[in-house]
């Protein structure tokens, strides 16, 4: 076996301005800068874009906003078996506490529901995380 010391031979240094490329397929650029890095003892990171972003995402009609997309798509539900028809009335009994919830950084999503949808080649199926419809709520209040 021939092994090497050279661990970083294939890794390039990047500058400030540099522009890091988006994926191996797309072949395109990111409209941001390569280097773009958190120091280790920084323990807040404050933005004027993203200052309150929590809250303007836990706004009553940004919430609203979400259940109705939720709704709309339909769709399965997850681990916990609630359906979407049934999300309107746990919402109406749990919204002031899931809010709270995600404010003091205590709600953790519900584990995601594994499924295999069939892929266009015959007897090839492709793996895809089904979150319950609560997560999806807040999932679609974060887009």
């Amino acid at each position: 076996m021939n092994v090497t010391n050279d661990r970083f031979k294939d890794r390039q240094l990047h500058s400030e301005g540099d522009l890091q490329m988006v994926s191996t397929e797309s072949k395109e650029y990111a409209e941001v800068p390569a280097c773009q890095r958190i120091a280790e003892n920084n323990h807040i990171i404050t933005d004027f874009q993203t200052d309150r972003l929590l809250e303007k995402i836990l706004q009553p009609a940004n919430l609203n906003n979400a259940y109705k997309k939720v709704k709309s798509n339909k769709g399965g539900g997850g681990m916990d078996g609630m359906s979407v028809d049934e999300l309107l009335l746990f919402l109406r009994d749990t919204q002031r506490k899931l809010i709270q919830q995600s404010k003091d950084g205590k709600y953790k999503p519900n584990p995601v529901r594994r499924v295999e949808i069939p892929k266009e080649t015959k007897g090839e199926f492709r793996k895809l995380g089904v979150p319950t419809v609560v997560d999806r709520v807040f999932i679609e209040g974060n887009r």
